[in-house]
């Protein structure tokens, strides 16, 4: 495990000292850790997350320090597995599974806030356990991911032949109409699912699975110019694609 650890890049360039079980190299990857943790905090506070600033340095704050202690315990116990690090890991992953919601649109929320808690646990683990270069590495990688990749997944997303929509009708009825626009645009209906919490309500609340079959509208229409064309139609409430 030493010898591994020894091999780190950037432990190389301090001699092999960062690879050491110290006072000063615990200080160092517990100072990482929370700054790390911090970060990825601030990010997901700023866009109104579910998890943020504490609960993201926490996480890498524990598996950091699960992590030393199975250094610690496989270093002077002759421990050969680590158990700590194994459960903290598992542990974040459940409270990543905590952060989700189901909005009433039918829409999971959090899911990136959830994954990036669980690269945070393992980051934090890496750093524990002394593997600066692959925790850097995952932490740059990590902001790519959640600054970057967004305006690719919209863009591909809005030019892909699928899409799903929330609908709400002002009146219930009003969904045979809706459907025959749809049809004369060369737009197919895969699938309409009620939404049962409006049943009381006098609203026609659905989710919509549409295809565009027409060559005209793949070739120069993105969903969001089919949507806003679809708005203007006076019976309806509320459209807006679901992400």
């Amino acid at each position: 495990m030493e010898d591994f650890i020894a091999l780190d890049p950037i432990s190389q360039l301090t001699n092999g000292w960062l690879a050491e079980f110290n006072i000063w190299t615990i200080i160092i990857r517990l100072a990482l850790a929370f700054i790390i943790g911090a970060s990825f905090g601030f990010e997901r506070s700023r866009k109104r997350h579910t998890a943020g600033f504490r609960t993201f340095t926490f996480v890498a704050l524990f598996s950091t320090i699960a992590a030393l202690l199975d250094v610690y315990f496989m270093a002077n116990f002759k421990v050969v597995f680590p158990a700590v690090t194994a459960a903290v890991v598992l542990g974040g992953a459940i409270i990543s599974g905590n952060t989700l919601l189901y909005s009433s649109k039918n829409q999971i929320k959090g899911l990136t806030t959830a994954v990036a808690l669980w690269l945070t646990a393992i980051i934090g683990a890496c750093l524990g356990a002394g593997l600066y270069t692959i925790g850097l590495i995952g932490v740059v990688l990590a902001f790519i991911t959640l600054s970057a990749m967004p305006r690719i997944e919209v863009y591909m997303k809005n030019k892909s032949n699928h899409f799903e929509i929330h609908l709400e009708l002002k009146n219930r009825n009003d969904l045979v109409n809706f459907t025959g626009v749809v049809r004369k645009l060369g737009l197919k209906i895969v699938d309409i699912e009620a939404n049962p919490a409006y049943n009381n309500t006098g609203l026609g609340v659905y989710t919509v699975s549409i295809t565009i079959n027409s060559k005209e509208l793949k070739k120069y229409k993105t969903h969001t110019e089919i949507i806003e064309a679809l708005s203007t139609l006076e019976y309806i409430n509320c459209i807006e694609e679901i992400d």
